[in-house]
């Protein structure tokens, strides 16, 4: 049973790195959810550690494009972090139910609000300011004194 469904549909944010980290995202999510015990405990960690990467990346777009809700974007992405680390120690402490209730229950919730919320504002913001400079919506000098 997958967790995560039609995410050509719901989740493409026309940013190439960031659909590609999305996918892979979701793809872990969904191989997770049908893993036996011996395979979530390992895959929960490439899961960190891809979760670490993909918010690093997001984070270098956003300084290079200067976007403007960095702060609150990177301060969701330390909560989320956090979290996985926490359920990370319980599942070393052998509470592999209480992290597949993590994985399974709250990670898809988040990621599907967290995808169409600050990160479509910050693909938005990446695709205007990466736009060839004739292409964008600002106004562009007439040469006329309107």
């Amino acid at each position: 049973m997958a967790l995560i469904l039609n995410f050509e549909e719901r989740f493409l944010l026309g940013v190439p790195a960031m659909d590609r980290n999305h996918r892979e995202f979701v793809d872990l999510l969904n191989r997770m959810a049908v893993a036996s015990d011996a395979a979530f405990a390992y895959l929960y960690p490439e899961l960190v550690q891809h979760t670490h990467a993909h918010f690093a990346a997001e984070e270098v777009m956003m300084r290079e494009t200067r976007f403007g809700l960095t702060g609150e974007h990177q301060q969701e992405h330390l909560r989320v972090l956090g979290e996985m680390d926490w359920f990370g120690r319980h599942l070393r402490q052998g509470r592999m139910n209480l992290v597949r209730i993590y994985v399974s229950e709250q990670l898809p919730e988040w990621f599907a609000q967290h995808a169409v919320g600050l990160d479509s504002a910050l693909a938005a913001h990446v695709k205007q300011v990466t736009r060839p400079r004739n292409q964008r919506r600002e106004r562009l000098p007439t040469g006329r004194d309107d």
